[in-house]
């Protein structure tokens, strides 16, 4: 396909065929034509933008502009992750709002990766928000946000694995993975909400934790099940490839804090449990990256048996959480497989988006 291929689909779906049909998979080792490493995998290591919980609220569209005019600005980062909550939780979830924030993220001059948040689908009941069916939501977000099933979006698509391809996983376009500087990163569909385990009560008050709406428990139960299968997907590969490390993104924080069982942390559980024990047994660095609390961090929470010592925390595993509204700045996330840790954060600043003091 060339740009004077006539395209019969959508503008935007076009857009991102003709650019992706001139730019390499993650997998591939070449440059692109101005020279920004493409993939990643050229030298010991690369780097990319990990973002969420932004833009809140159209003051804050100036504040996010400034975040991608310095991330394109920064010519080792090869791609752009978005942790998800693109909309304040107070927002309407209208048609015209939904787009205007895919149009913005369409300005990063490189591959731009998403994996839904709460905020854009699950609480869309609320009456702030519309009283719009999630379902229904849920359905138009990832029809607008993957276009291209296989494909990120962003002005230099790049390929990535979707479980979509996947046999009986078909709706789970989000869920995708691929191989970045010796790694392998995946996204899982986990949102806050305790994983859309909060009833529905705005638009049906009879929805509630101990009698759920049968559509809202068998969508949690599919997306769950999805999740888990990913999450195997994800270190299997990471084991046939001899990957130096893992990264996992997803939008929820999951209340590591909170003790399994509980029912606040109910819709995480099986999906902490699940990459507790592929990491005691992948033995390697693993990153949980997240939004959702807006609170830049990294740390080690995620707790699992020992043979001696009762729970405790797990030496590979780290959290990094994103900056996130009123935060409007963004995180560099550098993978060196020379490095011990393999991953690494930097915090980057826009001086502009500062409070004043």
């Amino acid at each position: 396909m060339t740009s004077s291929t006539r395209c019969p689909l959508r503008a935007t779906l076009c857009a991102i065929l003709l650019a992706a049909a001139t730019t390499p998979a993650f997998a591939d080792p070449d440059r692109s034509e101005d020279g920004r490493r493409a993939d990643g995998l050229r030298g010991h290591h690369a780097s990319f933008a990990l973002i969420g919980d932004a833009p809140y609220g159209v003051d804050r569209e100036q504040q996010f502009d400034r975040v991608i005019a310095d991330i394109n600005a920064q010519r080792q980062v090869g791609f752009v992750l978005h942790t998800g909550d693109i909309k304040a939780g107070g927002e309407r979830c209208d048609d015209e709002l939904l787009q205007r924030r895919f149009d913005q993220f369409q300005q990063f001059d490189m591959p731009f990766i998403y994996t839904p948040g709460d905020n854009e689908w699950t609480d869309c009941h609320r009456d702030s928000n519309g009283n719009y069916h999630p379902l229904e939501r849920l359905a138009h977000l990832r029809a607008l946000f993957y276009p291209a099933p296989g494909l990120s979006t962003g002005a230099r698509p790049a390929a990535v694995v979707t479980q979509a391809d996947d046999p009986g996983f078909e709706a789970f376009v989000e869920n995708q993975m691929w191989h970045f500087a010796g790694t392998v990163i995946g996204t899982i569909h986990v949102v806050g909400s305790n994983n859309d385990l909060a009833p529905w009560s705005q638009i049906d008050p009879d929805d509630s934790v101990d009698a759920p709406r049968a559509d809202r428990i068998a969508e949690y139960i599919a997306r769950e099940s999805a999740a888990l299968a990913w999450i195997d997907r994800i270190f299997e590969t990471a084991a046939a490839s001899d990957a130096a490390g893992v990264l996992i993104a997803m939008q929820a924080n999951p209340r590591f804090e909170l003790a399994a069982g509980d029912p606040a942390r109910a819709g995480f559980d099986a999906v902490l449990e699940a990459i507790a024990t592929h990491a005691v047994a992948f033995g390697r660095p693993v990153v949980i990256a997240h939004g959702d609390s807006h609170y830049f961090r990294m740390d080690m929470p995620l707790r699992a048996a020992t043979a001696n010592d009762g729970e405790q925390a797990l030496e590979n595993v780290f959290r990094f959480e994103n900056f996130g509204s009123q935060y409007v700045h963004w995180a560099e996330v550098v993978v060196d497989r020379r490095d011990p840790n393999v991953f690494s954060l930097r915090p980057h600043l826009i001086g502009e988006n500062a409070f004043a003091r």
